[in-house]
């Protein structure tokens, strides 16, 4: 007895690391945080990759993508180098327009363009392409309007919210029905802890995940961003993940 509760003990980090189950009417949505703004999400079979970054071996172990969701043209979340290590021969990838652009020929299995305001239902998921940008919209800004898409995916009857790289515009803080929400938060790229958690608890997703928080000073004070949220919106559930391994 006393062997078997080592070996499990032993066993458990490996079995449950970095994975959360977030259940519905049919079948649990399985949440793999990967890096940054990266993640992976599994649902009655289907295998989604949001915004592979880091190279191909951050998804050692993981199955090969039905779906890949690209928010964005930067690095971070279009990153060819770690497309290009990826088993993609059986993958939609959904993207923006200036995404597809850059896009080599032959990506994946094919190439669903969507820009915000559409929704599709892409192999049986309901994907919808939202506003994702910094505020004040200027000529310079480092994420215009309309070039990159925040995403909600409808699992289960659960609303999924990436909010992408987005500050908090109006058109996340008037969404509503979300059941789990990825936000962004970090400066000078995004928004700052304070703008994020008045986002979250005017918008008031179910469970949210502090994402995407590594900026120009270091990791954002998600510690902060969760007791800012329980202050003002008790009801939201704050998951803080590992989204940076080694730090």
């Amino acid at each position: 007895m006393k062997k078997l509760l080592i070996l499990l003990i032993l066993l458990t980090p490996f079995i449950s690391f970095g994975q959360d189950l977030i259940p519905t009417a049919s079948g649990d949505i399985k949440v793999t945080p990967i890096l940054h703004g990266t993640l992976v999400l599994e649902y009655q079979g289907k295998t989604i990759y949001v915004d592979p970054y880091g190279g191909a071996a951050v998804f050692e172990g993981q199955k090969k993508p039905d779906l890949v969701l690209i928010t964005d043209i930067h690095g971070d979340h279009h990153n060819q180098e770690t497309l290009d290590g990826l088993d993609l021969s059986n993958a939609i990838i959904v993207a923006p327009q200036a995404v597809a652009d850059k896009l080599p020929s032959g990506s994946g299995k094919s190439i669903q363009i969507m820009n915000n305001g559409q929704t599709e239902s892409i192999s049986g998921i309901s994907i919808s392409a939202i506003p994702m940008y910094n505020l004040p919209e200027t000529a310079d800004s480092r994420h215009p309007k309309g070039r990159g898409n925040g995403y909600i995916l409808e699992l289960g009857g659960k609303k999924v919210y990436l909010s992408g790289d987005t500050e908090d515009i109006p058109e996340m803080r008037a969404l509503t029905g979300i059941d789990v929400a990825f936000v962004c938060m970090n400066l000078p790229y995004t928004m700052d802890v304070a703008q994020a958690a008045d986002a979250v608890s005017e918008f008031k997703p179910s469970i949210v995940y502090p994402y995407h928080f590594r900026g120009g000073d270091g990791l954002a004070d998600v510690e902060k961003f969760k007791s800012a949220v329980n202050s003002s919106a008790p009801e939201v559930d704050v998951r803080l993940r590992n989204w940076y391994p080694g730090n």
